[in-house]
């Protein structure tokens, strides 16, 4: 099954990109990051912090992805209430 072809698992809200990450990151990979974190892959974070992801689809916590490499590295981040997603880089945060 494809990254596009699988489910949303939480509503991701207004979604917004730091003016930084807008500039250095790929339309595609930004796109992708967003399917990826909806459907539950969380790319590159820790299995730890990838358990509190899965318990905070249904308790309603933050959730926080991670993609990208080096120079490209990017995170999204679903905010507790559902009301925003936001896509930035480390050095945005």
């Amino acid at each position: 099954m494809t990254t596009a072809s699988k489910r949303t698992l939480f509503n991701l809200g207004q979604i917004v990109i730091a003016a930084n990450a807008a500039v250095v990151l790929e339309p595609l990979d930004i796109l992708y990051g967003i399917l990826r974190h909806a459907s539950g892959d969380w790319g590159t974070i820790c299995p730890h912090d990838a358990a509190l992801n899965d318990e905070a689809i249904t308790a309603g916590d933050r959730i926080v992805s991670a993609y990208g490499t080096e120079e490209r590295s990017f995170w999204i981040i679903t905010e507790a209430d559902r009301s925003a997603t936001t896509i930035l880089m480390p050095e945005d945060y």
